[in-house]
């Protein structure tokens, strides 16, 4: 539910933007400011915030970052000044870097060693769900009822969910002074840098074709129908995540290089295929399938890379990765797609998939072992 939030406070304005911008008497391209603010304020807390709170005591951290959602998607509710509205944007950002910084390693404690992977999958259901499902009906039903409204609802949300973990959430000790590892201590750690490296490459790949995927379905017809496509990816991607978490303990290196060689199978349809509809809803499905269990997949690489004392630590880290390469994404996304065009995307995919399947092949020992 956390995921959950954290991702539809990031995205909903994408759906929103005409509306904001009337709202606020502000253009759309200013409205969408608000989703960049969000993404610098996790970029820069993700690891500060782990390193100044890991021996704080998990149950209360999480309550107090759910809080922060709270407080700054009331205030964005309520707000009729923009520059308000866009520091508002920014805190939720630092909440998000800071939940995506504890969430896994808190989840991977709650259970024995041999279902960590799967509890881990179990928490970050909520991002995909977010992408398939709470996007498109917030953006539905701020047609209706309004924008403001939609960040009321989720507020409420938040209300919910502080209640659900004073209920069930077990509480945990932060990591005592003495276990604490500095993050140049994790990212030297054999097997981190190499995982990293994937996380980049992967999601870089991904954001390029993620962020434009309207302009580059133009050829085959379906530019119109972007909800449909993503839809199609999205429930895919579902399906995705159940995989995983039935096969991640076991079979994780196996899962990885399957999920980048089907992606670049996707790559290599788009590439011959792009302007047949079929050929890009089959493959639109495969890189669901291929994607939802990514972040589950190398969070669970990156844990057991770091241990348990550097568990806390490298989550922000990957973090602060992973947004990297949205930024990426979208600037070199539009590079292409202004100076070659966005059939040009497939080819550059290719290359960084290529790259990550012989990271992932080459990272036997540590990283991605051939035995987990």
């Amino acid at each position: 539910m956390t995921g959950f939030i954290c991702i539809l406070t990031e995205t909903i304005p994408a759906g929103l933007l005409p509306l904001i911008g009337k709202g606020l008497d502000i253009t759309k391209a200013m409205a969408g400011q608000l989703v960049t603010l969000y993404a610098i304020g996790s970029l820069v807390a993700a690891i500060p915030f782990a390193m100044a709170t890991s021996g704080v005591r998990r149950r209360p951290l999480l309550l107090a970052i759910i809080a922060v959602f709270l407080i700054f998607n009331t205030i964005t509710a309520l707000s009729t000044s923009y520059a308000v509205t866009l520091a508002a944007r920014f805190f939720a950002g630092v909440a998000a870097g800071a939940a995506w910084g504890m969430i896994a390693g808190y989840a991977r404690r709650m259970v024995p060693d041999a279902l960590k992977g799967r509890a881990l999958a179990v928490a970050m259901v909520g991002t995909p769900i977010a992408l398939t499902f709470g996007v498109p009906i917030g953006t539905l039903l701020g047609d209706l009822i309004g924008w403001r409204a939609i960040f009321g609802l989720m507020s409420f949300l938040t209300l919910i969910l502080i209640v659900w973990v004073l209920w069930k959430v077990p509480d945990y000790p932060g990591q005592p002074v003495d276990h604490k590892l500095t993050v140049g201590q994790v990212f030297v750690l054999p097997g981190i840098r190499p995982i990293l490296m994937v996380v980049f490459t992967w999601m870089l790949a991904h954001n390029i074709l993620y962020t434009y995927i309207a302009p580059f379905l133009e050829p085959s017809g379906l530019s119109e129908r972007v909800d449909l496509v993503l839809l199609v990816f999205g429930l895919d991607a579902l399906v995705s995540i159940w995989i995983v978490g039935l096969l991640i303990d076991r079979k994780l290196r196996l899962l990885v290089l399957l999920s980048l060689i089907g992606f670049s199978l996707v790559s290599v349809a788009l590439w011959i295929g792009s302007s047949s509809a079929l050929v890009v809803y089959v493959a639109v499905a495969l890189w669901g399938l291929t994607f939802g269990g990514a972040a589950t997949l190398l969070q669970t690489a990156q844990a057991a890379a770091s241990g348990e004392e550097g568990v806390d630590i490298i989550m922000p880290i990957n973090t602060t990765v992973w947004n990297l390469a949205i930024a990426g994404g979208g600037l070199a996304g539009g590079a292409l797609l202004e100076f070659i065009g966005a059939q040009s995307f497939p080819g550059f995919l290719l290359i960084l998939l290529l790259v990550a399947l012989s990271i992932v092949w080459n990272a036997k020992r540590h990283g991605f072992p051939t035995k987990k």
